[in-house]
C-alpha cells in the first residue's frame, strides 16, 4: 500500500528526503496597517439632534406662553422664568458648538444650562406651592402620562399645544416640571459622558501635541525606518 502521508523520494545517498512543493513560499508576518491619525478637531455635532436640546427648547416654548398668560403683568417672575428657560436652551446650543475647539467650554456651558433649568424647576414649584396646588407625585397616573409624552421623538412643542390651550395652569406647570426633570436627567448623562471623554482624550492642546508627535514619528520612520528593539 502506498504511503499517502508524505510525498517522499530517494536522495543520491539512498536516504529518504521529503519533497517540498515548488509553489511553497516562506511565510511573512502580516503587515499591521498604520492607525488612522487622530483628528485635531472632532466632527462637528448638530445640537438640534440632541434630545436634551429638543426638550429644553420645548421647555422654553411652554414657559414663554405660561409666564405671559398666567403671571401678572409687572411680575418680575415673568422675566426670570423666561430667562432661565432661554439660558437652559442656549447654553446647550453654545456648548455643542464649542465642542470642536474646547471640551472644557462644552462641559462648562452644558452645566450652566443644567443649572438654569434647575432654577426654572424651582419657579414652577413655587407657583404651585403658593397657590396651594398639588405637585404631582412621580408615580401618579398624571406624571406617568407626562413622562410617556416626553419620550416621543422628535420632541417638539406640537406635542403639548393642545394641553397648553385646554388645561388649567396647574396642570401645565406640572407638565413642565415633568419635562424639566427629563431634560435634566439627559443633561446629567451628557455631562458624565463629556467628562469621561475629556479624561480619555484631553482637550485641544493635548490633541495637537499628540498629532505633532505622530507626524514627527511618521517622518522619521520614512527616513530611517522604524526604531529597532534592543
Amino acid at each position: 500500500m502506498k504511503d499517502q502521508g508524505k510525498n517522499e523520494k530517494h536522495g543520491s545517498d539512498g536516504k529518504h528526503t521529503s519533497h517540498t512543493s515548488s509553489n511553497s513560499h516562506p511565510s511573512h508576518p502580516p503587515t499591521t496597517p498604520s492607525p488612522a491619525p487622530e483628528r485635531i478637531l472632532p466632527p462637528r455635532g448638530d445640537y438640534q439632534t440632541l434630545l436634551s436640546y429638543q426638550k429644553a427648547e420645548v421647555v422654553y416654548d411652554i414657559t414663554h406662553r405660561f409666564a405671559h398668560k398666567y403671571l401678572g403683568r409687572g411680575d418680575r417672575t415673568v422675566d426670570q422664568m423666561i430667562q432661565s428657560a432661554r439660558s437652559g436652551k442656549q447654553n446647550i446650543l453654545e456648548g455643542s458648538k464649542a465642542a470642536q475647539t474646547s471640551k472644557e467650554t462644552e462641559i462648562k456651558l452644558t452645566n450652566v444650562g443644567r443649572a438654569s433649568l434647575e432654577e426654572l424647576l424651582a419657579d414652577y414649584r413655587d407657583y404651585l406651592r403658593v397657590r396651594d396646588h398639588a405637585i404631582w407625585d412621580k408615580d401618579s397616573k398624571e406624571a406617568q402620562f407626562a413622562r410617556r409624552l416626553g419620550r416621543k421623538t422628535p420632541h417638539t412643542f406640537e406635542l403639548y399645544r393642545e394641553f397648553m390651550e385646554t388645561r388649567p395652569p396647574e396642570v401645565i406647570a406640572n407638565i413642565a416640571i415633568c419635562l424639566i426633570h427629563q431634560t435634566n436627567y439627559l443633561l446629567d448623562q451628557q455631562l458624565k459622558r463629556l467628562e469621561q471623554d475629556f479624561l480619555k482624550q484631553g482637550g485641544l492642546r493635548e490633541r495637537m501635541t499628540r498629532a505633532r508627535l505622530a507626524s514627527r514619528n511618521q517622518v522619521n520612520n520614512a527616513k530611517y525606518g522604524p526604531p529597532q528593539n534592543s
